[in-house]
């Protein structure tokens, strides 16, 4: 018998533990369809985790988290929780931030496409996103998210003032880099570096050190562009885009600017890798969806789980090693979406627990 895969489960806030029931019920489907054994645990992270223990990410969730083979997390965050400060540093206000640190999974894939049954939700003309696909590499463990020093001080005169300080080191870059462009060589073979080199001495390192490493893969078309040129042809034509290299803060922010070639932001997986596996690898990883926790529908059971379901197929991808199997995945929620069937966000009446039945339907048909 092989070893038992160790998922650690947590819903998190909002509308988080409503559509990780969905991600888990598709996790079971094809894992028990597969023949893949497997042990969940749960728990409790961010607002939370706050809510119960006084703490936004328990030491014992740590630890779980380090012994598991993935981790999977429905969201985290909401106003309730916003303005709560505890001592240490930006890791220790925000449980996600926390468990990406003491993992150390700086790798986090974003992916975002187009399906042609809904490039009619999209602000985009007829055509012009067809087959458009690309993949955010956004790092994780740096940058302006967890720099030093940070704070809001207040002057001799009165004034407050903010500040956080933007750091990369050239090892954390190169090894973020070296991973874009090995995944851009399983792709389509184009890689964008995305910065602001012509403004912050951080990124003309960034700059420096991801030409350097582009030197090491001659296969793959490579270009450097700033940030805000690269929200504006994200804007006008993504289709031209491949794969995008990005610190933590621009990650966040057009990984973002891409759902709207996915027709909602609901729609957007994401997962947090410890480094890129070679194919029949596995590698562990944190997986969540990229939305929001969406307080306002808390409860009303509209929730899109797709985002999550998605999140699973990738952690089929990378944590079990079984590409076919997030294929799968892939496949059946796409052709689910075909069918007219669709959540709230997406124009449709399906409730979160309808999709997901119908999306477990055509995994077996």
């Amino acid at each position: 018998m092989g070893k038992i895969f160790q998922l650690l489960a947590m819903g998190g806030d909002g509308i988080g533990p409503e559509v990780l029931a969905s991600g888990l019920a598709v996790f079971k489907a094809v894992a028990d369809r597969a023949g893949i054994s497997y042990h969940i645990e749960e728990d409790v992270l961010h607002g939370a985790a706050w809510d119960a223990h006084g703490t936004f990410c328990r030491d014992e969730t740590v630890v779980q988290a380090k012994v598991a083979d993935a981790v999977l997390v429905g969201g985290v965050g909401g106003p309730k929780w916003d303005h709560i400060k505890v001592p240490g540093g930006p890791e220790m206000q925000d449980g996600l931030m926390r468990l990406r640190v003491e993992l150390d999974v700086y790798l986090g894939l974003r992916p975002a496409f187009a399906m042609p049954c809904l490039e009619s939700l999209t602000p985009y003309r007829a055509g012009l996103i067809t087959g458009a696909d690309v993949m955010v590499l956004r790092e994780l463990c740096g940058g302006s998210f967890f720099g030093q020093p940070r704070g809001i001080d207040t002057l001799a005169d009165g004034r407050r003032r903010g500040y956080d300080n933007y750091v990369y080191d050239s090892d954390q870059i190169a090894r973020f880099a070296h991973a874009g462009f090995q995944l851009a060589r399983r792709r389509r073979g184009k890689l964008t570096s995305i910065d602001k080199a012509n403004v912050m001495e951080c990124f003309k390192l960034w700059r420096e050190v991801v030409a350097d490493v582009a030197r090491a893969y001659p296969d793959v078309a490579f270009e450097s562009m700033h940030a805000d040129n690269c929200a504006y042809q994200v804007a006008m034509n993504p289709g031209v885009f491949d794969v995008i290299l990005a610190d933590n803060m621009l990650g966040d922010i057009i990984s973002d600017q891409l759902g709207c070639i996915a027709g909602s932001k609901a729609m957007l997986p994401s997962a947090c890798l410890k480094g890129l596996p070679e194919p029949g690898q596995r590698v562990a990883g944190l997986y969540e969806p990229s939305h929001g926790t969406a307080p306002d529908i808390v409860g009303k059971g509209i929730a899109n789980p797709v985002g999550t379901i998605l999140s699973v197929a990738m952690l089929f991808e990378y944590s079990l090693a079984r590409p076919d199997l997030a294929r799968l995945i892939s496949t059946a929620t796409e052709a689910v979406l075909e069918t007219g069937c669709r959540p709230a966000d997406l124009g449709g009446s399906a409730t979160s627990a309808s999709f997901t039945s119908a999306v477990l339907g055509a995994l077996t048909a």
